[in-house]
């Protein structure tokens, strides 16, 4: 069956806006510098200048839709390894150390995050929406105690920012080891015993879906 001129139009129209995504991410990554004309992002995004504005009103728009791609794509990674764990406790501590692993193996998102502002990072739908539900679920059900929900995902957020500069500054650093002593600190700051917050942040991290 072939496809109707309006499916086509709209399949074009997310692929231009992709590549301009793509285009964004790829400057974020190398350098963070948010400088670059849009005439310039059009021509790496290997679209026409007009077609910025067909999907965006401003390159604060575009960067923002960037990070929180790369986020969405960081986040679902995770969640990949994360399917089997209910606790939230666990799900926090696994996930911390999970996102220290991602630096080998998407090196981009790493460079990104490691270069974007802690506003860019907190907002939209990926990492902090899915953190901020694990803290929610866990003051909820009483495994946390009563800290504010955007206090705690503000400190999460900056400690996973911590665990990439270490990565980008010191490659040599044991990222391991440095986020499960992040991972227990973090669990402990929530109401969790300090024995307990170790033991989960020992715990052998699940293998991917």
């Amino acid at each position: 069956m072939s496809t109707s001129p309006r499916n086509r139009f709209e399949r074009r129209r997310a692929e231009t806006r992709q590549a301009l995504v793509r285009a964004a991410r790829k400057l974020l990554a190398e350098s963070g510098d948010t400088s670059a004309s849009i005439r310039t992002i059009a021509e790496l995004a290997d679209v026409g200048f007009g077609s910025f504005y067909n999907h965006f009103t401003c390159k604060p728009d575009l960067f923002d839709a960037a990070v929180a791609d790369a986020l969405e794509e960081f986040a679902r990674a995770v969640d990949g390894q994360l399917h089997s764990v209910d606790d939230p406790a666990e799900r926090l501590a696994t996930g911390m150390r999970l996102s220290a692993r991602m630096a080998g193996s998407h090196p981009e998102i790493m460079r990104i995050l490691c270069h974007s502002q802690l506003g860019r990072i907190c907002a939209g739908r990926g990492l902090a929406a899915r953190a901020r539900h694990d803290v929610e679920q866990g003051i909820a059900s009483g495994r946390f105690t009563a800290v504010d929900p955007v206090i705690a995902l503000t400190v999460l957020n900056g400690s996973l920012l911590s665990l990439l500069q270490l990565w980008f500054c010191q490659p040599e650093a044991d990222r391991d080891h440095a986020a499960g002593k992040m991972a227990q600190m973090l669990l402990h700051m929530l109401g969790l015993s300090a024995d307990e917050a170790r033991d989960l942040a020992r715990r052998p991290l699940p293998a991917a879906a």
